[in-house]
């Protein structure tokens, strides 16, 4: 069965080969997604195809400013489906999840960090800098590559891009 849309399986024949590696085909994805969603004034947030329970679950975070509706959601998902389909980059079956990146929205770019200067983050890095490796604190901006984070009153650390595991904004009530 071929299909597309949230929690519906894309099928492909037992007898393709081998699964390509996961960072492969999101980056094969993203060159695929990124068009489809600037026609619809909507940026990509993120990627991710990963192993759950039993089967694999490709998902697929959007967002514009003014926030993304569910029928944004549908068009892509039935979109991008389609043009997966058609390129047959995903050698096995997977679940299509396209969303909002929600509250706690994912920071991937270095727009991203400009764009939420001011607002609460979360990071973590792969090496420990000043002994640490979680930071908490609020953007303060990039500068020469690196993450400006203010994490104390008048403390503020650097991260180097390079060194981000993950970062994310925090909720903030």
């Amino acid at each position: 069965m071929w299909g597309t849309g949230q929690g519906v399986m894309q099928r492909r024949p037992a007898d393709q080969g081998p699964p390509q590696r996961a960072a492969e085909i999101v980056e094969r994805i993203r060159s695929l997604a990124e068009p489809i969603l600037t026609d619809r004034g909507l940026e990509l947030v993120d990627v991710e195809f990963q192993r759950e329970g039993r089967g694999w679950t490709l998902r697929l975070y959007m967002d514009r400013a003014g926030g993304v509706r569910l029928d944004d959601c549908q068009q892509v998902s039935e979109e991008l489906g389609d043009h997966l389909a058609v390129a047959d980059i995903i050698p096995h079956a997977y679940t299509l999840e396209v969303s909002s990146p929600g509250l706690d929205r994912p920071l991937t770019r270095e727009a991203d960090f400009l764009r939420f200067a001011g607002k609460a983050a979360r990071i973590t890095t792969r090496e420990a800098i000043q002994g640490q490796r979680n930071f908490h604190g609020r953007l303060a901006g990039l500068a020469d590559g690196e993450v400006l984070l203010d994490v104390a009153e008048g403390r503020q650390v650097r991260i180097p891009r390079g060194l981000i595991a993950r970062a994310r904004l925090e909720i903030e009530l």
